[in-house]
């Protein structure tokens, strides 16, 4: 295998400097600083503004390498106090709570029989990962399974214990950042497999019992205050389907009562989040698309079981995503703010002081988009973190309102001038409805260079949606610093821009929402921005099925497609995908439509196909069994990458091994270098 691996890397290697377009004066940004481990990443402040955390990477590491670190608020001239991972258990990500402690959350390779747990195969043995969550100190003392007190149940297999670790056993729910120790955390129950809810203190280890969930039942909104259940939500058959039943506490008791005006069908999909509540009026903040196709944010007064007539907060383009409430003893449960979701997620300040704060730093780093974290209770040290398509997340420390201290830079060696201009775009699909894209240019291109090399690159989902902003996965600049222009369509089926757009797609795979993409790239070269020769499809995930339905499609516009990861076979998928039963109940049935496995005697063009040997979630006999089925017909690759997981964070060396397996593609099996 290690040599393999080397003759993937000299594929890397050897094609660092390749260009396709020579209208881009810029030099193409190399594998090996896209691939590299972020410095730093993961940071947050804890709630009593005492403590950062974060992990910073390990430079030149060709394995996940990462440290703990942690800096006192008080004293961050002496530097973090800092701890690597172990040989084997990798951290991953953390975060700073309070009284003192952190928590860590680690990953290491393992392979055996799944049996049922997680995602993936459940015979036989199966390469995946293993995860736990830890608590240390800001001294990083002692690691000690996190939130494990008092909640051990005797008589568990080791088979069931491992399974639990599979599945992630334990998980922080809510901060209660006035109580001084205390946090309430999620553990699943060892023989139910159900999640019971603690209030934990960081303290003493103690845990009290607060809410045992059930098949049906969870808890929904929790008392920031305290960690008391508000809400539940509940799933329910009826004659028509399974529906959402939310219900709300009775003042004073232990009464949950079932609002009907919140509940909805589950296979209606709409939207009905409670996600706060007003204290001055008993009213509940909800987010929900009841009453619009876009997510507004409404008042629910339990009382009268009734929504305000109007909105509190609704925007003409864009849903709300997110409504900021203060979480600090001077602005407590306080509506600071709110998102839209837009193209950056960018969050609208009503807060005065924050408001202003948020503008000054918008000066001080002009082009960049600037996002408020944590801060103390006088707002005297704020974290926040810049970034821009041109500029790798920066996190950074405003202390006293005037001084701005950077704590890390994710990537270094990216020059910001090799990189172009990124937009919001719409364009119509044939059949009228109006699909938003997101648009990246090489740097320096206008339309007098001539029409460019451009690949069409569907995020993964396809319940999702992209964001501008940096590309934490490299592909974006990558291409675009090689002279391609990059269209990322928020296809239909695409989630978070309105409920039409996202139900347009259900049923439709490889159909109507692989039109979407076809007319994105017709669009572009109308515009005069496309090269309607030099075309080419790529996509990871979901994306990869859009990819590998290009190969069979008639009339491609593409002249090759980039498959990472893919769904093929739509038969087979339905057994295969998500832990959640109920999103595969719900999801399941909108997963129809053309099967490229099923189509494979049609393929027409090129196709790269790779996967990771430790994913679960697209197992790798999608992309081996497509690739079986076109390599008769069409010139096709297929790579398996050595210890590869489905999602980020990834390996260096998966990084640097497929960056290079498709710039070598692009080079000499798509022909999309010259303006043949």
């Amino acid at each position: 295998m290690r040599n393999r691996f080397k003759n993937l890397l000299a594929i890397a290697t050897a094609s660092l400097l390749a260009t396709v377009n020579s209208a881009s004066a810029r030099d193409p940004i190399s594998i090996e600083a896209l691939s590299s481990m972020p410095k730093i990443q993961s940071v947050s402040m804890s709630s009593d503004g005492k403590n950062i955390v974060a992990l910073i990477g390990k430079e030149g590491a060709e394995d996940y390498e990462t440290s703990l670190a942690t800096w006192q608020l008080d004293n961050l001239a002496a530097g973090p106090t800092v701890t690597a991972s172990g040989d084997r258990m990798r951290f991953i990500a953390a975060s700073a709570l309070k009284a003192d402690r952190v928590f860590v959350f680690a990953r290491q390779e393992w392979t055996g029989a799944l049996q049922g747990c997680g995602e993936g195969n459940s015979t036989g043995s199966t390469k995946t990962f293993v995860s736990k969550a830890y608590l240390t100190d800001t001294k990083h003392s002692e690691f000690s399974e996190a939130f494990a007190a008092g909640t051990r149940t005797a008589g568990v297999s080791a088979q069931t214990e491992r399974c639990l670790e599979l599945a992630g056993s334990a998980s922080l729910v809510n901060g209660l950042p006035l109580d001084p120790t205390k946090v309430i955390v999620s553990r699943l129950n060892p023989l139910t497999f159900q999640e019971n809810y603690y209030r934990y203190d960081l303290a003493t280890d103690k845990t009290e019992l607060l809410f045992r969930a059930s098949g049906r039942d969870a808890p929904g909104l929790l008392n920031p205050r305290n960690g008391e259940v508000l809400t539940t939500t509940t799933i329910e058959p009826t004659a028509d389907g399974l529906e959402q039943r939310i219900k709300i506490r009775k003042a004073g008791t232990d009464e949950f009562v079932v609002h009907p005006a919140l509940s909805r069908k589950i296979k209606d999909r709409y939207t009905m989040a409670v996600v706060g509540l007003d204290e001055a009026t008993g009213k509940y903040y909800v987010l929900t698309d009841a009453f619009s196709d876009l997510v507004q944010a409404r008042m629910y007064d339990p009382a009268t079981s009734k929504f305000d007539d109007e909105p509190l907060l609704a925007h003409p383009k864009y849903s709300i995503a997110s409504i900021v409430l203060g979480s600090r003893p001077s602005d407590f449960n306080k509506v600071l703010g709110f998102t839209i979701a837009n193209m950056n997620g960018d969050t609208v300040w009503i807060d005065p002081q924050l408001a202003a704060i948020h503008e000054g730093l918008k000066k001080a780093f002009p082009g960049q988009q600037v996002s408020i974290g944590s801060m103390t209770d006088d707002r005297n040290k704020i974290l926040f973190t810049t970034e821009s398509p041109r500029h790798p997340v920066a996190y950074r420390l405003l202390v006293d309102g005037n001084k701005v201290s950077t704590l890390g830079v994710t990537r270094d060696g990216i020059d910001p001038n090799d990189i172009g201009e990124q937009q919001w775009v719409t364009y119509k699909a044939r059949d009228g409805l109006e699909i938003p894209a997101i648009l990246d240019l090489p740097a320096g291109w206008t339309k007098a260079d001539g029409p460019l090399p451009t690949v069409i690159h569907p995020h993964g989902g396809p319940w999702s949606r992209d964001f501008g902003g940096w590309d934490a996965s490299g592909w974006v600049p990558f291409l675009t610093s090689r002279g391609y222009a990059v269209l990322r369509p928020q296809y239909r089926g695409s989630q978070g821009l309105g409920r039409k757009l996202w139900t347009s797609g259900d049923a439709e795979w490889g159909q109507k929402m692989q039109d979407d993409k076809d007319d994105g790239a017709a669009w572009l070269v109308q515009q005069g921005i496309a090269d309607p020769k030099r075309m080419v499809m790529f996509g990871y995930s979901y994306g990869g099925f859009a990819a590998a339905a290009a190969v069979v499609r008639p009339n491609s516009p593409y002249r090759c497609a980039i498959s990472g990861a893919p769904v093929t076979d739509l038969g087979r998928l339905g057994t295969s995908w998500s832990d959640n039963r109920l999103q595969r109940i719900v999801q399941g049935d909108t997963v129809k439509g053309m099967d490229p496995m099923q189509n494979t005697d049609k393929a027409n063009i090129p196709v790269l196909l790779y996967v990771g040997d430790r994913d679960v979630r697209t197992p790798a006999f999608h992309a081996r069994d497509f690739y079986n089925g076109v390599k008769d017909k069409v010139d096709a690759e297929f790579h398996l990458i050595p210890d590869m997981p489905h999602s980020m964070p990834w390996y260096p060396r998966h990084m640097s091994v497929t960056l290079g397996l498709m710039e070598n593609f692009l080079k000499t099996k798509c022909g999309t270098t010259t303006g043949a």
